[in-house]
C-alpha cells in the first residue's frame, strides 16, 4: 500500500499575487510586451534626461543612459538598443545646451556626442552578442534534452521488447522439450523397456544393461521436464515466490549436481504478482550465469525482509567477476538491471571478500507486506 501523499503546503502572503503576475505576463502577446518595454526605454530615458539637465552640464550623467540601452537590446533587439543609443545621446547632448553649455569650437559637441554614441553602440553589440549566444546555448540544451529524452525512451522500449522475446523464446523452447524431446525419450523408453522384457525372456545376459539403459533414459525425461517447467514458468502468484525459489534450488542440484540451497527465514509476501515474476527471474539468472561462467559448486539463494523492505541475495563460491572497469555489461546483467527497475527495486553485484560474486534486488517496503 502507497503511503498517502503530502498535502500541498499553504501559499505563503506574496504567492497569489506572484502567480497572478506572471500569469498575466505570460498571457500578454508578443508585440504587446514589445511595445510596453519600448514606451518604459523612452521613459527612462526622458527621466534621465530630465536629471541631466536639471543637474547642470557640469555633472555629467553619461553613465546612466546605460541602462535604457541595455533594456532596449535584452527586451527588443539590437536594432531598437541602437535607436536608443542614438536618443540617449541626443537627449544628453540637448540637456547640456539648455543647460547653457557653451562650447569654443562647434566641433567639440560632434566629437564627444561620436565618441558617446560609439561607446553606446560597442556595448550594444556585446550585449546582443553574449544573448544571441546564450539563446544559441539554450537551443542547443533543449535539443540535446529532446534527443537524449528520446534516446532513452528507445532503450527503454528496447529493453521492454528484449524482455518480451526472452520469454516468448522461454515458451517456444519449453514448448518443443515437453511436446517433442520428452515424448520421444518416452517412446524410447518404452520400446527400451520391452526390448529388455524380451531379453529378459530368454534370460539373456544383456537385459540388466537394458534395464540400466532405461533408467538413463527415464533420468532425462526427468531434466527435460524440469527444463520445460523453468522455462513454461507462468505468472507467479504473489504468495507464491518461496515456493518457487525452493523449486528452482532443487532444479539447479539435479541438473547441474551444484551445491544450491535456499534459505527463507520469514514468510514473505508481496503486492502483485508480476513482481514475484521479475524477482524469481533475477534469482534464475543470477544463479545461472554463477553455475555456467563462475564454475561455482555452490550456490545460496536467500530471501530475507527488514525495515527496508525484501532483500534477494544470490551468492557463490565461483571464479567471482571482473573489476567494474573491465566488466563487460552483458545480456543478462542488463536484463536483470532492467527487471529490478520495473519493479521499483535496487539492483548491484559486487565480488565477495571471501570469494565469488554475490547478486543483491533489494526491493522498497512499501511494495511489500510480510510477517
Amino acid at each position: 500500500m502507497s503511503p498517502p501523499k503530502p498535502s500541498p503546503a499553504a501559499p505563503g502572503p506574496f504567492e497569489g499575487w506572484r502567480e497572478g503576475f506572471w500569469r498575466r505576463v505570460l498571457a500578454t502577446s508578443e508585440p504587446s510586451r514589445k511595445r510596453r518595454y519600448m514606451a518604459a526605454t523612452f521613459g527612462l530615458v526622458a527621466v534621465i534626461g530630465v536629471a541631466d539637465y536639471l543637474t547642470g552640464f557640469e555633472l555629467s550623467l553619461l553613465v546612466f543612459y546605460f541602462l535604457p540601452v541595455c533594456l532596449a537590446v535584452a527586451s527588443v533587439g539590437w536594432r531598437f538598443g541602437a535607436v536608443t543609443a542614438v536618443l540617449s545621446v541626443a537627449t544628453w547632448l540637448v540637456g547640456d545646451i539648455l543647460a547653457g553649455a557653451r562650447f569654443a569650437n562647434p566641433f567639440v559637441p560632434g566629437w564627444n556626442a561620436l565618441i558617446a554614441l560609439g561607446t553606446y553602440l560597442i556595448v550594444v553589440w556585446l550585449l546582443a552578442s553574449v544573448i544571441a549566444l546564450h539563446r544559441e546555448m539554450e537551443e542547443r540544451v533543449r535539443q540535446r534534452t529532446a534527443a537524449l529524452t528520446e534516446e532513452i525512451s528507445e532503450r527503454v522500449r528496447l529493453e521492454k521488447v528484449v524482455l518480451e522475446i526472452t520469454e516468448r523464446e522461454r515458451r517456444a523452447i519449453g514448448h518443443d522439450l515437453h511436446d517433442g524431446l520428452s515424448q520421444h525419450l518416452t517412446g524410447t523408453a518404452l520400446v527400451a523397456q520391452a526390448l529388455g522384457a524380451k531379453l529378459a525372456a530368454r534370460s539373456a545376459a544383456e537385459a540388466p544393461e537394458v534395464d540400466k539403459v532405461v533408467a538413463l533414459i527415464e533420468q532425462g525425461i526427468e531434466q527435460t521436464r524440469s527444463l520445460a517447467k523453468g522455462l513454461l514458468l507462468a505468472e507467479i502468484e504473489r504468495d507464491g515466490l518461496v515456493t518457487a525459489l525452493e523449486d528452482l534450488a532443487a532444479t539447479v542440484r539435479a541438473q547441474h549436481r551444484v551445491d544450491c540451497e535456499f534459505l527463507c527465514k520469514a514468510v514473505v509476501r508481496l503486492s502483485e504478482s508480476g513482481t514475484a515474476t521479475h524477482i524469481y527471474r533475477i534469482a534464475e539468472e543470477a544463479t545461472r550465469n554463477a553455475v555456467r561462467h563462475g564454475r561455482a559448486r555452490r550456490v545460496c539463494l536467500e530471501l530475507s525482509t527488514d525495515a527496508a523492505g525484501i532483500l534477494l541475495a544470490v551468492r557463490d563460491d565461483g571464479g567471482g567477476i571482473p573489476p567494474p572497469g573491465n566488466r563487460g555489461q552483458g545480456l543478462g546483467l542488463r536484463i536483470m538491471a532492467h527487471r529490478a527497475a520495473i519493479i521499483g527495486a535496487s539492483f548491484a553485484i559486487h565480488a565477495q571478500a571471501q570469494g565469488g560474486t554475490a547478486v543483491e534486488c533489494r526491493l522498497p517496503q512499501p511494495e511489500s507486506e510480510h510477517d
